[in-house]
């Protein structure tokens, strides 16, 4: 599991959010108690300016964890943001038709690699088949890196 969940942040933070949405959801259906998967689909969530579901996955994993910090303080920046900006945050039944609703996978398959030829491709270790994520399927306009983990979320005035 934990490998899925550091695949997912290395394509989060390079922009790839389907690909990194994807690997989340396959943690959560995995582990339904895992608080860092709805926080990172919280994350993708908020990347792609939903803050309602953003919040609904936040309050998710507070409701799992409630000492997980990336949560509380999620769920604490969207209740600021969104109330300074006269919006209103999803009730607790519209957070869980949310999080219920959008177990079902969203994002297309990754695309897969040509498989190689010749008499190599049997033995070949199962991650060598495993597709490289191009630039070019990166969101238009996605910076290369993020500086840290929320580091787009902490100053959301500069990207609006």
């Amino acid at each position: 599991m934990m490998e899925l969940l550091v695949e997912a942040e290395r394509y989060l933070s390079h922009g790839l959010l389907d690909h990194a949405e994807r690997l989340f959801r396959q943690v959560a259906d995995a582990d339904p108690r895992s608080s860092i998967a709805a926080v990172g689909l919280a994350r993708v969530a908020l990347e792609r300016d939903d803050d309602a579901t953003a919040y609904a996955f936040a309050r998710r994993a507070l409701a799992i964890d409630p000492e997980n910090p990336a949560a509380h303080h999620l769920v604490l920046r969207l209740e600021e943001v969104v109330g300074g900006r006269g919006g209103t945050l999803p009730s607790d039944v519209e957070i869980a038709r949310i999080t219920r609703s959008s177990q079902a996978p969203t994002a297309p398959p990754p695309p897969s690699a040509p498989s190689p030829s010749g008499p190599t491709a049997s033995s070949a270790a199962p991650h060598a088949a495993k597709a490289v994520p191009t630039p070019s399927a990166r969101r238009p306009g996605a910076p290369a890196r993020r500086p840290g983990l929320l580091g787009r979320f902490f100053d959301r005035r500069r990207h609006r």
